[in-house]
């Protein structure tokens, strides 16, 4: 379920594109809340390779026919299978299904995951509630943010996988009738 423009890019630079925001996201948070810079830079160093790869080879085991097309396809596939909407060249309604497949596997495979936030939510309120009354301003105003994060992951990503969802299924009804008309003419 990464962003789409992510999938034009090759394998390396796919890790690229997941890991370092997260490293960044979460070094920003560590210089936030303790003002180390080294700690900072040892969070970016190591949660960024580490994501990164996790990311690039989930994904690549989601799509595998996803090295097989050319960039500005994968693009194109994974644009119109994100909007619900025809790819446009019948080519490549088969990489519509292949990759509607990996998008329903993904979210089957993440099904645990909004309990997961749930419960980290609970414990992030918990903590800032310590921090406001027992820490310093600036642990207090990024424990804040941390549970604004997971608010937003728990409203926000819900609804946008589900629109993401059904806009997948809309493109492979799409594609299918796409391969049915090709194999017909």
């Amino acid at each position: 379920m990464v962003p789409g423009w992510v999938w034009r890019r090759g394998p390396v630079l796919r890790g690229l594109s997941i890991g370092l925001p997260v490293g960044v996201l979460f070094g920003a948070l560590v210089l936030a809340e303790s003002g180390s810079g080294l700690g900072a830079a040892l969070v970016v160093l190591v949660l960024s390779p580490f994501y990164g790869i996790r990311g690039a080879r989930r994904m690549s085991r989601a799509w595998p026919g996803a090295k097989g097309l050319a960039p500005a396809d994968r693009g194109a596939v994974v644009r119109a299978t994100r909007c619900g909407e025809d790819v446009g060249e019948a080519r490549l309604a088969s990489a519509v299904l292949e990759y509607g497949g990996g998008l329903r596997s993904a979210s089957e495979q993440g099904r645990l995951f909004p309990w997961v936030v749930l419960l980290f939510s609970v414990l992030a309120v918990a903590l800032a509630l310590s921090d406001t009354f027992t820490g310093s301003t600036r642990q207090a105003l990024v424990s804040w943010l941390v549970v604004a994060l997971f608010l937003l992951e728990l409203t926000w990503w819900p609804r946008k996988q589900a629109r993401v969802m059904a806009n997948a299924q809309r493109a492979e009804r799409l594609a299918r009738q796409s391969l049915r008309e090709r194999s017909l003419g």
